[in-house]
C-alpha cells in the first residue's frame, strides 16, 4: 500500500482543510444545532445518526464498506498486474481520493475540465481525462497547471484530426512549454459513443499529433463499456483490437517520445475482469506498458445497477464489492393500508436506473431495526418517495426507512456534505462533495 505521503497527492490545499468549514445551512440533513460548528468539530462528537439530530431525509455512508470496497480493488489491481486511475466523477469528494491513493491508485480519472480543475485544488498530480479537450480556456488553464508544477501528469484522449488542430492552436496561443500527453482513443464500435472508428483513421489522428509541437502520443485507450450489445466474448475482442493498435503504433515507432513508458488504458465499472485477461496478453513492447483501468463506481458500489453488472459475479474467488449507500427517509403519510410516503424524492435519491430498494425500517416509537417486509418503493416526486404496502406491512407515521441506491454516480451529486457512518450508527466524518 502506497502511504499518503509517497501517493501522487500534493498540499496545496490538504483534504483535511475541509475539516474547517463551518456547517450551516448549506447542508441537508446535518443537526440543527450543530450550526456554527467546524466539520471537524461536528465529525469529533461522533453523533449518533438516528439520535444525534439529524433530520430526515438522510444519506449515509457505510465506513466499513467504503473501506472494505477500496482494499478489494486495490488487492484486484496488484493481483493482475495493473495500474489504475478510478474515476472521480463517480464521488467528486477529494476525502475519497485521498483514500483511493492510499490504496494505490495511479492517479484520478476525470471526464470534463471542471473535476480536473477540483483535483488539482486538492493537489492531484496525476490526471487522465477520459475525453477530447478542444475548449481554449481550459486548454489556457491547463498550460499553466503543466508550467507551473512539473510533477503534474496529465493526459487526455484525442480521437479527431479537428480535435488535434483545436488543441494544437489553443496551447500554442497560450504559450505552453509543456506538451501535452495524448492517447487515441478507440471507438468501441458503430454507434458506440465517443472514439475513432478505423484503424486506419486512428493512425491519420496519431500523425496528426506528430505533427505538433505541443502534443505527446503516449498510448491507446477505450470504453469497453460502449461495445454494442456486450458480453464476455465482445469486449475482449475489441480490447484485443486496442492492444493491436498499440502493438502497431509502437513497431511504427509512434510513441517514440513517450516518457518512459506506453499507456494501455480501458476498464470501466462493468468489464474490468474482461479487460484484465487481455491485459495480461499484451506483449512486450519498447516501453514499459502502464496499464490502467478507470474503474471508479466501486468505492461504494450500489444496490441495483452494478450490484448486477459489477465483474465480481463472475469471478467470486477474487472478492466481492459491499454496497455502502443508505438512505434513510421518514414516513410522513400512511393515508392507506396499501400506500405510505417518505419524505424523500428525485432531489435525494438515484432514480435514472433503478428505483430505490426499501431495505430495513427503523421503529420511529423504540428504534427497533427490522427488514422492509412487503414494503416497496413505486415511484418519486420531487420530494416524495411514494411507497407500496402488502398487507400485514408493518409501517407507520414517524418509521425510518433505509433504503438502497442503485447508481453511484448520481447518488453523490445530490449531496454535499454526507455522513460516514460505522455499522452501530456513529458518524465518524463528513466526506464532502465538489459538483
Amino acid at each position: 500500500m502506497t502511504s499518503i505521503e509517497e501517493a501522487p497527492l500534493a498540499a496545496d490545499r490538504p483534504v483535511s482543510g475541509l475539516a474547517d468549514e463551518l456547517v450551516d445551512h448549506r447542508f441537508k440533513a446535518l443537526p440543527p444545532d450543530a450550526e456554527g460548528l467546524t466539520v471537524g468539530a461536528l465529525a469529533a462528537e461522533r453523533r449518533n445518526l438516528f439520535t444525534g439530530g439529524f433530520t430526515t431525509p438522510v444519506l449515509a455512508l457505510s465506513a466499513e464498506s467504503v473501506e472494505h470496497n477500496l482494499a478489494l480493488l486495490e488487492t484486484y489491481a496488484e493481483r493482475h498486474g495493473l495500474a489504475f486511475a478510478p474515476h472521480g466523477k463517480t464521488s467528486m469528494s477529494p476525502q475519497l481520493f485521498a483514500r483511493q491513493l492510499e490504496h494505490g491508485a495511479w492517479g484520478i480519472t476525470a471526464a470534463v475540465p471542471h473535476q480536473a480543475r477540483v483535483y488539482r485544488a486538492y493537489g492531484i498530480r496525476r490526471i487522465f481525462l477520459a475525453n477530447e479537450l478542444v475548449d481554449a480556456a481550459a486548454l489556457r488553464w491547463l498550460a499553466g497547471e503543466l508550467d507551473s508544477d512539473p510533477e503534474f501528469r496529465f493526459i487526455c484522449y484525442v480521437d479527431s484530426v479537428r480535435g488535434v488542430e483545436l488543441m494544437d492552436e489553443a496551447l500554442r496561443a497560450a504559450g505552453a512549454s509543456r506538451a501535452v500527453d495524448v492517447v487515441v482513443e478507440l471507438g468501441a464500435g458503430e454507434g458506440a459513443r465517443t472514439g475513432v472508428r478505423t484503424e486506419a483513421e486512428c493512425a491519420a489522428v496519431a500523425e496528426a499529433v506528430a505533427a505538433t509541437g505541443t502534443l505527446r502520443l503516449v498510448g491507446v485507450a477505450g470504453y469497453e463499456g460502449e461495445v454494442p450489445d456486450a458480453s464476455g466474448e465482445r469486449v475482449r475482442d475489441w480490447v484485443r483490437r486496442l492492444v493491436a493498435l498499440a502493438v502497431d503504433f509502437d513497431r511504427a515507432g509512434r510513441f517514440a517520445a513517450a516518457d518512459g513508458e506506453i499507456v494501455i488504458s480501458a476498464g470501466g465499472s462493468a468489464w474490468f475482469d474482461a479487460v484484465a485477461d487481455v491485459f495480461a496478453e499484451i506483449p512486450e513492447l519498447s516501453a514499459p506498458v502502464l496499464k490502467l483501468l478507470r474503474s471508479g463506481a466501486y468505492v461504494s458500489h450500489d444496490d441495483g445497477h452494478y450490484r448486477h453488472l459489477t465483474p465480481f459475479n463472475r469471478v467470486p474467488e477474487e472478492g466481492v464489492l459491499q454496497p455502502a449507500f443508505r438512505l434513510w427517509a421518514q414516513v410522513v403519510s400512511r393515508p392507506t393500508a396499501e400506500q405510505a410516503f417518505l419524505n424523500a424524492g428525485k432531489r435525494d435519491a438515484a432514480y435514472d436506473l433503478d428505483l430505490p430498494e426499501a431495505q430495513v425500517v427503523r421503529s420511529g416509537r423504540d428504534g427497533a431495526v427490522r427488514p422492509a417486509a412487503g414494503v416497496s418503493v413505486s415511484g418519486l416526486s420531487d420530494q416524495h418517495a411514494w411507497v407500496r404496502t402488502e398487507p400485514g406491512a408493518e409501517l407507520e407515521v414517524g418509521d425510518w426507512v433505509g433504503m438502497g441506491l442503485s447508481h453511484p454516480c448520481t447518488s453523490f451529486d445530490k449531496w454535499q456534505l454526507i455522513p460516514l457512518v460505522t455499522a452501530d450508527g456513529t458518524v465518524t466524518d463528513y466526506i464532502r462533495t465538489f459538483f
